[in-house]
Order: structure tokens, then sequence, then C-alpha cells
């Protein structure tokens, strides 16, 4: 893996810092303040246990790309590194388990697994969606011992989207399971949009010309669609935010409405390198010229963001 010096790169790279916006909305272009560059623990709980991935699909979403994040998810766990060639999207999610044992829970382990599937493509609630409807939406999936992804389509707009965020994350009370011991209990939310026909220059960079900023040629994407793509980049930043910060007070940086988390500490970083209009050095595929840092399950390859490494106090990367 390659690391960054995070004092440096947050501030280098706050212009283009489009990506993995988590829990409150954080405007798009918002600077780094020049602050201490720590994730600090504020002793909440980390995701563990056996946790489920659902997928809630809002709108029109082909099979194939459907595919594309069902294999995503696959790719996360343990067994699944084994069956891919290195660097894996599986060894890219074990930098999280550096937080469980800096937060004195390195005895609980976390292990995801791709869970239901629920189809919503009626457009039930329209194609304009409040941050509300998409807790509801949330809601439909597992509300224990799950993250529930609501994706919503491209041609399905949402609170914010393409303005102050590409994606979010959060956690919500349930009301499908009974009340413990007078506690209510919270799952864990996730909201992921495809920008291709709505703001590809800024929530699918860098397989999308920029909005603003340094300009360079788009690469491509590996699954060859840069929505979908566009799409993993903003999943895997806010997965890895919601296991370590999934209830606002685990891992962050700064004020808990817009906090900086595991991957947004690290905008715009994909491969060693990195500067502002750059990716960074990437694989690619010699067949199609796709760039790509990871490969996943049934032959994917994937383009996932820098994890900051807590331990070290700097942006990590696969290459």
């Amino acid at each position: 893996m390659a690391f960054f010096s995070t004092r440096t790169l947050l501030k280098l790279f706050s212009v283009i810092s489009l990506f993995q916006i988590s829990l409150a909305a954080r405007k798009l272009n918002e600077l780094v303040q020049d602050q201490p560059q720590l994730l600090k623990y504020h002793h909440g709980p980390l995701l563990s246990g056996k946790i489920s991935v659902n997928l809630i699909w809002y709108g029109k979403f082909k099979p194939s790309q459907r595919a594309v994040i069902s294999d995503f998810v696959t790719s996360l766990t343990s067994s699944s590194q084994s069956k891919s060639s290195p660097p894996s999207v599986a060894s890219w999610w074990t930098m999280t388990e550096k937080y469980y044992h800096l937060a004195s829970q390195k005895h609980s382990s976390l292990s995801l697994s791709l869970g239901k599937q629920i189809l919503e493509d009626s457009y039930s609630l329209g194609k304009s969606l409040t941050s509300k409807q998409i807790v509801q939406l949330a809601s439909k999936g597992g509300q224990k011992n799950a993250i529930n992804v609501v994706l919503t389509s491209s041609d399905v707009a949402v609170d914010g989207f393409c303005m102050s965020r590409c994606g979010t994350h959060g956690s919500s009370s349930g009301t499908n399971i009974k009340h413990l011991k007078g506690k209510n209990y919270k799952f864990a939310y996730i909201w992921v949009g495809n920008s291709e026909t709505q703001c590809p220059g800024q929530c699918a960079w860098p397989f999308h010309q920029p909005i603003y900023g340094p300009q360079s040629p788009p690469l491509v994407a590996p699954n060859n669609d840069v929505g979908l793509d566009g799409m993993i980049i903003n999943l895997a930043g806010l997965l890895a935010g919601t296991v370590t910060n999934p209830f606002g007070n685990g891992y962050f940086q700064g004020p808990a409405e817009a906090p900086l988390e595991a991957s947004s500490a690290c905008p715009g970083i994909y491969g060693s390198g990195a500067y502002p209009g750059y990716a960074g050095y990437l694989l690619v595929d010699s067949t199609t010229g796709a760039s790509y840092n990871a490969n996943g399950a049934n032959g994917r390859k994937y383009l996932l963001p820098a994890l900051y490494d807590p331990s070290t106090s700097s942006c990590s990367t696969l290459v």
C-alpha cells in the first residue's frame, strides 16, 4: 500500500473533495479548514458482528448494473480475498480493522455479507426525493444487524444531490422491531445516487471531466459505466464511514454534522503520487484500457478511494 501525509494532502485535495460526503451534507466545493488532521475516536460503538448489506434499488437499473454493485459487496469478505488476484477489494477493506483495534474493540469482529435486494422500480415516491423519503426507503431493509443501502437511478433527483453531496450515510430508529429494555434500536443506512446524467463531473470523477479545477482526460471506467463506477467510489467510501462512525460518535474529525471520516479524510486519492486533477498511479486493463486499483468477485475490477490509516495518520492506497 502507498501512504501519504494527511496534513499536506487534505489541503492539497480539498478543491476536489466531491465524493465521500457523510452524515450531514457538506458543500461539494467546501475547503478543508486548517485543523489537526487526526480522526478522533468519540467513544461510540462501531458496527460489529455479522452485518447484512441490503440493497434497495430505487428507479430503473439494468440487471448488469445491479451485478456491478452486488459483486462489489460480495468482494468485501475475507473469503473473496483468496479468490481474487491482488490487489483485492477485500484487502482494501482490511484497513477498517485498525479502527477497531485502536478503539479497544480488537476482540470485536465485523463480517459483511450481501443481504436482500429490494427493487423499487415503479418510482412509488416519485422522481424527486427528500432526505426523509430516503430514510423511508432505507427502512424497507432489515433493521437489525444490517446496513441498508438506497441506490437511486440517474433520473431520480434527491435533496442536495449534485449541489452538496453525492451520497450520505446516517442512522434511524427501527420501526419494525421491538424495543429492547426500553431502548430504541437504530439501524445504519447509506444513500448513493447515479450521477451519470445529472453531475458526473462532480460525483463520477475521475471517469468524467471535472466541472472545475485542473483538467485532465477522464479515465476509462472499469465496468464501462461512468455512473455505476462512480457509485462504487462513493459507496465504498460511505461503507467505510458507516462501520467506523455509524451513529455519529465513532471516528471522525471536525463538526459532527459535517465530519471527515475514514474515506472523506482522503479526497481525490486513488493511487500513489496523486495530486489535484490526477488520481494517482493506477493499474490499467490491457484489453479495455480501463483504470482500476482493486480486483473483485467474478473477475470484476474496481476503483476504490484511499482510506485513512489511523495507526500512521496517513492516507493509504492499494497501489
